[in-house]
């Protein structure tokens, strides 16, 4: 494919040491395309395009509700090409055509959303005493940095940069140098908006130098990172240095709480799912079953049918399960599963699959592990791949207390027809979303999404996220 460029000041270029990175297709290890190595000085002149942009009256002047109508043309843009952003997703990720499909709608649901709530963010007036009015407005904080992860590019983007925008903000997205393909794919749609130069910026290149760079810019006023726990502490600890806010997203161990008298068909349907989706590589998946110790037998059987029915192969061919991105990330998965051996038992999967035609490819075979100690690392740990954990109680206070027992808290699903039961749960569990009887809820594109614990803080999605790119000032007036 045609060769990616960075884009910055409104003009598409390439890194200033002519270096590149390759992208390869994970189906089957070829080459897609190519990137620029940016480094410091690429980051450099893209913070500087984006503050010099924040501060010109061409884009002070744009109204709220017209920047709500340029998000809107991108959201229409993306309807237009739909099917060819789900392809590229696709070929990028090596999820299978539906989720690609599946993140595109979101993605546009995205620019919708934050495009109709441009023009809606408030301030509130204080009663303090007569012959004083007090009241606050919400300004945009400047220059905002997006450093996006690989497993859901076109997503990330999406909910971060649009909430940005609408509120008045100019941006530098680092993607990453793995699936860069809708991320270009979006800056043409900005470029052909005809916004004003330096407003939206794309660099490319590695975390440790181009992402690393632009964290720790003393023109950056907001940072939003989706990624690991170790580069998340990174990532803080170079905000803190400009005393910069954060807004981190680090990943999860997130429990599906099985009660017996759950609806069985739906809830193993989306036990499997939350698992599996983009296979495994999933901050919110659902990567451990707490299931009712005495239900266990029948339900698990359902679960292993369901795993060993499942479709391994190039997304592109709409497979259930696509491949692991590289060969860094299947090592580490496959070296969890050969460890967890020793600490449980291995009842479906666990093994590298070899297809024809894309041996260069990582699959695994969805994988099931049961009787394992809750301490252990397989319970403990992401692993970021497909392999389901299966943990047993007795009763509400030992499921609670397996459901807590990580140093997560993203998602939490509860399955149940005990209404007070469910109640009950979602108040004592440590999680930032909670879903009874379902999981996901089709994307949740205005439901704050973001975690406890471990797994960050700060809120994405809904509205509430526009508020992770404003400050707020009180102004007082004495009339008397």
């Amino acid at each position: 494919m045609e060769r990616i460029q960075m884009y910055v000041n409104g003009t598409w270029v390439e890194a200033k040491n002519g270096d590149v990175i390759e992208v390869k297709n994970p189906a089957n290890g070829e080459l897609i395309t190519t990137i620029p190595r940016g480094t410091e000085a690429d980051v450099n002149e893209a913070v500087r395009a984006a503050r010099s942009a924040f501060n010109q009256k061409e884009w002070v002047m744009i109204k709220p509700h017209e920047r709500g109508e340029l998000l809107m043309k991108v959201a229409a843009k993306m309807k237009n090409e739909r099917d060819e952003l789900a392809k590229l997703e696709t070929l990028d990720v090596g999820k299978p055509l539906t989720q690609g499909y599946a993140d595109v709608d979101a993605a546009i649901r995205y620019f919708e959303f934050y495009g109709g709530a441009a023009d809606k963010v408030m301030g509130e007036t204080i009663p303090i005493e007569d012959g004083m009015i007090d009241y606050t407005v919400r300004e945009p904080v400047g220059v905002t940095a997006h450093i996006i992860p690989w497993n859901y590019p076109i997503q990330i983007i999406s909910r971060s940069v649009a909430a940005a925008i609408a509120t008045g903000n100019t941006v530098v997205v680092k993607s990453a140098e793995d699936t860069p393909m809708t991320a270009n794919k979006m800056t043409e749609y900005f470029h052909e908006l005809g916004l004003p130069n330096g407003v939206f910026n794309h660099v490319t290149g590695y975390g440790h130098e181009a992402g690393a760079a632009l964290c720790s810019h003393p023109h950056i006023q907001h940072i939003t990172f989706t990624g690991s726990v170790p580069t998340g502490k990174t990532v803080m600890k170079l905000a803190a240095e400009n005393v910069v806010p954060v807004t981190l997203e680090l990943g999860g161990k997130s429990p599906n709480i099985v009660f017996s008298d759950c609806d069985v068909e739906k809830t193993v349907e989306t036990v499997v799912r939350s698992i599996i989706q983009n296979a495994g590589q999933t901050c919110s998946a659902g990567s451990r079953l707490i299931i009712e110790e005495s239900f266990k037998d029948q339900f698990l059987e359902k679960v292993v049918s369901k795993f060993e029915s499942l479709k391994i192969g190039p997304g592109i061919e709409d497979s259930d399960v696509g491949p692991i991105l590289n060969k860094k990330q299947f090592d580490r998965i496959l070296g969890m599963i050969d460890r967890a051996k020793s600490d449980g038992r291995l009842i479906t999967g666990g093994e590298r699959v070899l297809i024809k035609g894309c041996e260069n490819g990582f699959y695994i075979k969805p994988t099931i592990f049961d009787e394992v100690p809750y301490e252990c690392e397989i319970a403990q740990e992401e692993v970021f791949g497909p392999v389901l954990t299966v943990l047993t109680f007795k009763d509400e206070e030992e499921a609670l207390k397996l459901a807590n027992s990580t140093d997560y808290g993203l998602v939490t699903g509860i399955w149940t027809s005990n209404i007070n039961r469910a109640h009950k749960l979602a108040h004592s569990v440590e999680s930032g979303q909670v879903f009874i009887n379902n999981y996901g809820a089709g994307g949740g594109v205005q439901m704050p999404f973001g975690g406890y614990k471990r797994s960050g803080f700060g809120r994405e999605k809904g509205f509430i996220a526009l508020y992770n790119y404003t400050q707020l000032k009180n102004i007082a007036i004495k009339f008397q």
